[in-house]
């Protein structure tokens, strides 16, 4: 009995465009065995199904969100860990395996709620993979150490920063998180992004670390946000200009830091790839970080539009490891518990 999820859903108009009928009709094509498929999420139905089972015999349970939203109200029983669903459900069967690493720090139905109510539970060969891959990398690196953060918002890497400075050799910062850095610094940053209320937070990252933190030193900018040719300022960014990439130099600044290193972790592009003129970067540095792993380096992607973006520039096969959780793995890298793992760990 296989329980999954697709998307979130929030209104019955959702339910309408993912089930997980399709993923039934794609797993038969890849066992090349049949797969029972129910549309139910519980009830008669399901369970007919379920006791009706022969060995080696396949039910694919419909999505489990489809329980955050029942009739026209939006209840959560799924990812709000309903009590009673996740004491259902685990009554369906008598061993539970969780080797959905992307949920893995989410306390839903579907893996703490079981987990807390069946008596054998175990993770899977992802989700143990995963581990293993995160924790070389975090908490047993090999020296020297580089860890290369971008994205959007420094709030949104806060508990990375603060988990990694202590232990990374190099910390280069990157993508939209940057310019508030830069803006820390006393540099103009024209209109591009900016966390005003985190200044003084990332102030006090460049204090204690600034003989291991690395921020850009030119930008690849535009007057408005779209897939124009790139203009490049070095130092201060002009009012009406938008840094959208790193510049040539921080491009070579950031290849020469990522040299001969043994580890290197990733989590976040460092500028707008999802336009060709602004994804110099973020290609950049996925080409410095696999000449680095054919070199012998542990490297490591945390999930993602990072994993996104390497994957869809042709890099899949050029890491150590591509995460398959963004927010499991970011949670991972911030050291945080993961309840869906203790969940299975506390038995």
């Amino acid at each position: 009995m296989l329980f999954s999820h697709l998307s979130r859903i929030k209104s019955k108009e959702d339910k309408l465009k993912k089930s997980l009928a399709p993923v039934a009709k794609r797993l038969e094509e890849v066992l090349n065995k049949p797969v029972k498929f129910v549309n139910k999420t519980r009830g008669l139905e399901l369970e007919q199904a379920i006791s009706s089972l022969q060995p080696k015999e396949i039910v694919l349970v419909e999505n489990t969100r489809f329980e955050d939203v029942l009739e026209d109200e939006v209840v959560k029983y799924e990812s709000k860990n309903n009590p009673e669903l996740g004491k259902y459900w685990a009554s369906l069967g008598e061993v539970f395996v969780n080797d959905a690493f992307g949920t893995a720090h989410r306390a839903h139905a579907s893996n703490v709620g079981i987990a807390s109510n069946i008596k054998v539970s175990a993770i899977g060969f992802l989700v143990e993979q995963e581990l293993k891959m995160l924790s070389q990398a975090v908490n047993e690196p090999k020296k020297p150490f580089v860890a290369i953060l971008g994205g959007a918002k420094v709030s949104d890497k806060i508990g990375v920063i603060e988990n990694l400075l202590p232990k990374v050799d190099k910390l280069l910062i990157g993508g939209g998180m940057s310019y508030t850095f830069l803006k820390a610094l006393g540099r103009n940053i024209g209109k591009s992004l900016l966390e005003e209320d985190k200044i003084d937070l990332a102030k006090h990252y460049l204090e204690i670390g600034k003989d291991k933190i690395v921020v850009p030193v030119d930008t690849a900018c535009s007057k408005e946000f779209a897939d124009v040719t790139p203009t490049i300022f070095e130092g201060n960014i002009p009012d009406e200009w938008d840094g959208l990439d790193a510049g040539p130099k921080t491009i070579e600044l950031y290849k020469n830091v990522i040299k001969d290193v043994k580890t290197i972790v990733w989590n976040g592009p460092v500028g707008v790839f999802e336009f060709k003129n602004f994804e110099k970067g973020t290609r950049a540095v996925c080409q410095a970080i696999a000449e680095q792993t054919k070199k012998g380096a542990f490297t490591l992607i945390g999930g993602g539009d990072s994993a996104s973006a390497a994957i869809n520039m042709g890099f899949k096969d050029d890491f150590s490891w591509i995460s398959t959780g963004g927010g499991a793995s970011l949670e991972f890298m911030e050291g945080k518990e993961l309840l869906g793992i203790s969940a299975i760990q506390e038995k």
